[in-house]
């Protein structure tokens, strides 16, 4: 099954993390001091904060799919949309274990498309200018 993804980049995460509690009516299933993440099933929507210094807003959009199978028909579909394509692979990103890419859609909105398949103590991996992780900078044209 999947299910829509959304972050968003907050300036100050418990007031935020307030304001999604009970706008969602649930608690997080995830709170780390710069991060946040509610797994909602009505709903179906893996929603999260990630506390920045940068710009608040909409950080980005995706799709987490529960197979490799899944991951791997969704892969297909970026490869027809054309969009501009990073391939991330197997990483450590947003206290989670995760194959991924992005695709970043005409309108410059960054999709992550992402299999989680473990758990991690650290918010990412330690990333060299030419990849990318949780903040896909790099991406946009």
């Amino acid at each position: 099954m999947k299910t829509i993804h959304i972050n968003l980049r907050v300036k100050e995460l418990e007031r935020s993390i307030q304001f999604y509690n009970e706008l969602f009516g649930a608690q997080p299933t995830t709170v780390k001091p710069d991060y946040a993440k509610w797994q909602l099933e009505e709903p179906r929507v893996n929603f999260s904060l990630s506390k920045s210094g940068e710009m608040e807003g909409l950080n980005h959009l995706g799709i987490q799919v529960d197979t490799s199978e899944e991951l791997h028909q969704v892969y297909d579909n970026i490869e027809r949309s054309k969009g501009k394509v990073i391939e991330e692979g197997h990483t450590v990103c947003c206290y989670s274990q995760s194959e991924k890419s992005w695709v970043e859609d005409p309108q410059g909105v960054l999709w992550e498309a992402f299999h989680t398949y473990g758990t991690s103590e650290v918010n990412k991996v330690e990333v060299t200018e030419e990849e990318v992780c949780c903040a896909p900078d790099c991406c946009v044209s």
